[in-house]
């Protein structure tokens, strides 16, 4: 597949090859990061800016070069998936982690997309996504998009102190944040790693109203977010795992014009 608004506009080569800027490195042992990519100088040029900040990348040319990666050790950090591949698209990539058995289907995934159609975006948070990226893209976005999926990982290993009540009960909801679960009615549900940050930041302001801008802000390591409809999609897979029905939701309630609510009092 083809990327050449990417390459071939000389601004963008030229941010590739600038220094990248400080901020939050992830200093501990940490496994590499995958580029599921065909275009081999796209994914070089990546590859190397990453490289400038500390990290180790691993570069697949193909979905299937990319899946036979992720079953084997170490297990990449993270995974660069390009939307449009030659052999698999993304959307069925990413769906294909998220099946895969143990902790390889936890694996973050950060997806590139040339399309423009939001829907594409939408599918990819759907199918499990943690965060997406639009081509042509400034090599420090992708920089700080990755550093926030890491800071988000430092939260969920407990090296941030949990709060004095670890956890939270409403009804037969039951929110865990040492353990980073949740359930209903002693059956856990499946979260991604930034649904369970926005239920928690949901729950944690029960009775308040909040905007999506409030909820993104809340959200620690999630300040780059340009797609505001990306909470909704969110919302969504969340109420479709704690709700008994989404189509009548009483745990997570829309404030049509504002955001969402949620409730105090459930069952």
């Amino acid at each position: 597949m083809e990327h050449a608004p990417i390459l071939a506009q000389p601004s963008c080569l030229q941010n590739f090859t600038q220094q990248p800027p400080g901020g939050w490195l992830y200093t501990g042992a940490m496994n590499p990061l995958l580029m599921i990519e065909d275009d081999a100088r796209l994914s070089q040029m990546v590859a190397e800016y990453l490289t400038q900040s500390g990290y180790a990348v691993e570069q697949a040319g193909t979905a299937q070069q990319g899946l036979e990666r992720l079953q084997s050790d170490p297990a990449p950090a993270l995974v660069i998936l390009d939307l449009m591949l030659p052999d698999i698209d993304g959307l069925e990539v990413c769906r294909r982690i998220r099946q895969m058995p143990g902790d390889e289907a936890q694996t973050p995934v950060l997806m590139l997309t040339a399309k423009g159609d939001p829907m594409d975006r939408v599918l990819g948070l759907e199918i499990g996504a943690d965060d997406y990226l639009g081509k042509p893209f400034e090599p420090r976005e992708l920089l700080a998009r990755i550093r926030a999926i890491q800071r988000r990982q430092e939260l969920a290993r407990g090296r941030v102190p949990s709060p004095p009540s670890a956890v939270m009960r409403f009804g037969s909801l039951e929110i865990d944040r040492d353990a980073r679960s949740v359930s209903v009615h002693g059956t856990p549900c499946d979260l991604t790693s930034y649904q369970f940050d926005l239920l928690n930041v949901m729950a944690e302001r029960a009775g308040r109203v909040l905007t999506r801008e409030q909820i993104m802000e809340a959200v620690r390591g999630r300040e780059l977010e340009a797609f505001d409809r990306s909470i909704d999609v969110h919302v969504g897979r969340i109420r479709a795992a704690i709700e008994h029905d989404v189509k009548d939701p009483k745990r997570i309630l829309t404030v049509r014009g504002v955001g969402y609510v949620f409730a105090r009092q459930q069952h």
